[in-house]
């Protein structure tokens, strides 16, 4: 007898193939599919999907809930999307393998990406990280090694190349911290100080990556004026010289060729000829999210947070700063905040800098400066602008995969935190017919799964991981904006993770069924 019947729905199976009339059937945490008359099947338990698709768990392959999963433990934002899988460590940014006071350090200074909740703070390695999320969240969590930890732990804070004896050591902790469940390594080279790191220590370090079976994953550096691939290429060749599959984050191409996705394209494929394991995501939204701290000149960052709140508050480098971002202040002032830590400057979230600005009676750059010191840097920001006609050419290619790159803080997130995935299913596939459904939700289930390695998940077929989704395809919806955010999808009917029923007709179990990942057990 199985423990759960899934019964009447169409099975979308995740590999791109069309639907099939069928049933799946859970038993513990594995699946197995059923066609037929299963009238005879028993099971403890029954789901009746009829007008429902059935299809493997959502991957979301970027996304910043490294702490929000296990402070709001039912991780609504992701798993009423369907999200049954999340990779977190991204942007060179994350929590593990930190020493105490690099981790209050780090937790300092990206509280304006991914929040500083009230935790217990008492991992230091990747693999006590991991096991946090033990049934201990909705979903399940692989983790990437971010390259700003392992810069902390041996360079330190400084802005400074990496002694030989140091991208050893960088290269050590790699191999340890694989070994103990990591999946990969990211960058973001816009955020320090990880973005302190030069091309040739990431090849080395990804040399690493390789040996252990993992993924280069990076928000790639800013380009020079004259080359506005030039970020994107340096990813190329730290894949093509290490040996390393490369996955860029969040691509959409260089800003200067907006209106041109043709050539944004043109780059991957001619990577992809080249030899190169390419792969990247993208969201489908135009707009963008991050810490306000990254509008900040690097210089400032030297040092760590600390120095950077003093530098903040001295008028003599806050001028400076402000010449360094005087071509940029326009675009600064324009970004929307989103979230901020006190109640007492709550009232800025859905503004725009210029707004909070001029009913502060201050300049631009003196508001931005003033509202990051009162908030200990825990400010983040939406940021409007690219194509739309861009993104869903982009979204089309063959190695893209879906994800929401979603903060979880704030009153005013972005909507991809809470709608990307239902928007995928609704607007993209059903509604604009931009791809079918079939590739929509392989882009979110096989084509993550096979990157990253989860090899038991991502397809529904005899032996998989019982990460299952069913949804009214008729009706599914993206519900969140830009101006009312925290909505949930409408149309996602149930959601099982390792077995387990999540969401039952559209409300949480209040079941915590997630499970650490690695590429070992998948």
């Amino acid at each position: 007898m199985f423990d759960l019947l899934i019964r009447g729905g169409t099975i979308v199976d995740g590999t791109g193939n069309t639907g099939f009339k069928g049933d799946v059937a859970v038993a513990r945490d594995r699946l197995q599919i059923l066609t037929g008359d299963t009238s005879a099947v028993e099971a403890a338990s029954y789901i009746d999907v009829m007008g429902c698709v059935v299809c493997p768990g959502f991957i979301d392959v970027h996304t910043h809930s490294d702490l929000m999963a296990l402070a709001e433990p039912l991780n609504e934002p992701k798993i009423r999307q369907g999200v049954t899988t999340e990779i977190v460590g991204v942007d060179g940014i994350g929590y593990a393998p930190l020493s105490k006071r690099n981790l209050d350090m780090m937790l300092t200074l990206y509280s304006g990406l991914d929040g500083y909740p009230e935790l217990e703070y008492n991992w230091i390695s990747v693999a006590e990280y991991l096991e946090r999320f033990r049934q201990r969240t909705s979903g399940n969590i692989a983790h990437l090694v971010p390259n700003s930890c392992l810069r902390a732990e041996t360079v330190g804070w400084d802005r400074r190349p990496a002694t030989k004896d140091e991208i050893a050591a960088m290269q050590k902790m790699t191999e340890q911290a694989m070994d103990e469940g990591a999946i990969g390594m990211s960058t973001g080279l816009s955020y320090a100080p990880g973005s302190y790191a030069d091309t040739d220590e990431l090849v080395e370090i990804c040399e690493t990556v390789a040996k252990c079976g993992g993924v280069y994953v990076t928000h790639v550096r800013a380009g020079p004026p004259d080359d506005p691939f030039g970020g994107f290429k340096e990813a190329v060749e730290i894949g093509r010289h290490s040996g390393c599959p490369v996955h860029i984050s969040h691509y959409r191409g260089p800003r200067q060729i907006q209106g041109q996705a043709d050539k944004s394209l043109r780059f991957i494929d001619d990577a992809v000829s080249s030899g190169v394991s390419l792969s990247f995501d993208m969201y489908p939204w135009v707009a963008g999210s991050t810490t306000l701290t990254t509008y900040v000149p690097q210089w400032a960052h030297d040092g760590g947070p600390y120095k950077l709140l003093e530098r903040l508050q001295n008028r003599g480098d806050r001028d400076k700063m402000r010449a360094d971002v005087s071509t940029r202040l326009g675009q600064i002032e324009q970004v929307v905040i989103c979230a901020v830590k006190t109640e007492k400057n709550r009232w800025c979230e859905g503004l725009t800098v210029k707004q909070v600005a001029s009913r502060l009676g201050k300049e631009g750059w003196d508001a931005v400066c003033d509202l990051l010191v009162e908030e200990e840097l825990e400010v983040g920001f939406t940021v409007y602008g690219g194509d739309m006609t861009d993104v869903n050419q982009i979204i089309t290619h063959s190695v893209h995969m879906f994800s929401s790159d979603g903060l979880r803080t704030g009153s005013m997130p972005n909507p991809r935190t809470y709608g990307t995935f239902a928007k995928v299913l609704g607007q993209i596939a059903r509604d604009e017919k931009i791809m079918s459904l079939e590739m929509a939700i392989s882009k979110m289930t096989s084509v993550p799964a096979k990157r990253f390695g989860f090899s038991d998940r991502g397809i529904l077929k005899d032996g998989m991981k019982a990460d299952i989704v069913a949804f009214n395809p008729d009706t599914v919806k993206c519900t969140a904006t830009f101006e009312n955010p925290r909505q949930f999808p409408v149309g996602i009917e149930y959601v099982i993770v390792n077995g387990k029923t999540v969401v039952d007709k559209g409300t949480h179990t209040g079941v915590l069924a997630g499970e650490p990942l690695n590429t070992k057990q998948g």
